[in-house]
């Protein structure tokens, strides 16, 4: 009986055993099939498109990237599958969308940097050619002054620049200068003067004296040197003839040759009284006479001549400057009878007058004046 009993307590007891174990069994084998199903429809989906998700959130987030984050975390987190799903592929062509957006804006912003790129070269070549103008301005500022044209006031009505007119250059300074051959309609005798003055030496103010000897000095008048390059030079004696300034007030006849080249170039000498004695017989076919035929146009003549006189005044013995444009002043190379110290042979031609007493032989004036000079060729 005893055994009996036992047996039926052991029998109970494996079938509670049993019950038990066969439960768990089954529960676990469901949980494990749920959660297969739940996973294999959400995961693969989410896990695909996490990817382009994450690529897309990286190329739009230049754009929207705090919101797009928020309402995908937000979503996934609802906890359907299906909805989540839906979410996910909904989000990624919006992301697709505003991707292409993205690439729209950049090419886009692309083109216009190019442009303003573009236009910024564009603006850079103006800048360069607004610089190009603006040192066209400057060299236009720094030659304000025009050189003065010497050619036109050379006789050309009469066609005599393009058939006697030479040139010559100082090569002192590069000046140019026109020159002609002058015969004597009396003698048949010839000389090759300049039709210019003479324009050398270091400007000095009309109140100072031209006394240094170590350099060649002029003056020009009112002390501007534009009026130097349209006239010339202006010499005192001494400085023209090339001595001591102390020659302007003291006798140096011993110092003075035959052919006194003084401020000349090489080649050339200072025109004398008796070079203008050829000059003055030009062959006067118009019969103009002088000086109407020495003067140029520029000087209210005709230059029938070639010598082209033009009025470029004087320096006066008390520093000033007058005359200019009425008179033309010249001295010959050589001291005055009447006081060798101070006085040297000269003569002036007017404007205002065609008589010829102005270049009498016996004419005279002070050394320290500022005069014009030519140059005649030897030959």
């Amino acid at each position: 009986m005893r055994n009996f009993k036992y047996s039926i307590i052991a029998s109970i007891t494996l079938t509670i055993a049993l019950a038990a174990c066969g439960g768990n069994s089954g529960t676990s084998v469901n949980d494990d099939n749920v959660s297969s199903s739940s996973s294999s429809s959400v995961i693969p989906a989410s896990s695909g498109n996490r990817p382009s998700s994450s690529s897309k959130k990286i190329a739009s987030s230049s754009s929207t990237p705090r919101n797009d984050v928020k309402s995908s975390s937000s979503k996934r987190s609802e906890g359907d599958p299906s909805s989540s799903s839906q979410k996910i592929t909904s989000s990624s062509s919006v992301k697709t969308v505003s991707s292409s957006s993205v690439a729209l804006s950049s090419s886009s912003k692309q083109s216009s940097s190019s442009k303003k790129v573009e236009s910024s070269s564009s603006s850079l070549r103006l800048s360069s050619a607004n610089l190009s103008s603006s040192s066209k301005k400057v060299e236009s500022s720094s030659s304000e002054y025009v050189p003065f044209d010497h050619f036109k006031c050379l006789a050309d009505n009469w066609n005599l620049r393009d058939s006697i007119y030479k040139t010559f250059v100082d090569p002192r300074n590069g000046r140019s200068y026109y020159y002609y051959t002058a015969t004597s309609y009396k003698t048949g005798r010839s000389v090759t003067v300049m039709a210019e003055n003479l324009n050398i030496g270091e400007m000095v103010l009309g109140e100072n004296d031209q006394n240094d000897d170590t350099k060649m000095e002029r003056y020009c008048y009112n002390n501007d040197t534009t009026y130097c390059d349209k006239y010339g030079g202006l010499y005192q004696w001494a400085e023209m003839m090339q001595l001591p300034s102390r020659c302007n007030t003291e006798s140096c006849y011993k110092k003075i040759e035959s052919e006194h080249q003084g401020i000349c170039p090489d080649g050339w000498r200072l025109f004398t009284w008796h070079d203008y004695e050829i000059v003055k017989d030009y062959y006067d076919k118009y019969d103009e006479g002088i000086p109407l035929g020495l003067r140029s146009q520029c000087f209210s003549g005709y230059n029938t001549s070639g010598f082209s006189l033009i009025g470029a005044g004087a320096r006066t013995i008390n520093g000033g400057f007058e005359d200019v444009n009425e008179t033309f002043f010249w001295r010959y190379p050589q001291e005055h009878e009447y006081d060798k110290a101070e006085f040297a042979y000269a003569a002036y031609v007017s404007r205002y007058s065609d008589d010829a007493t102005g270049t009498a032989k016996n004419r005279r004036a002070e050394k320290i004046a500022g005069y014009s000079v030519r140059c005649t060729k030897i030959e």
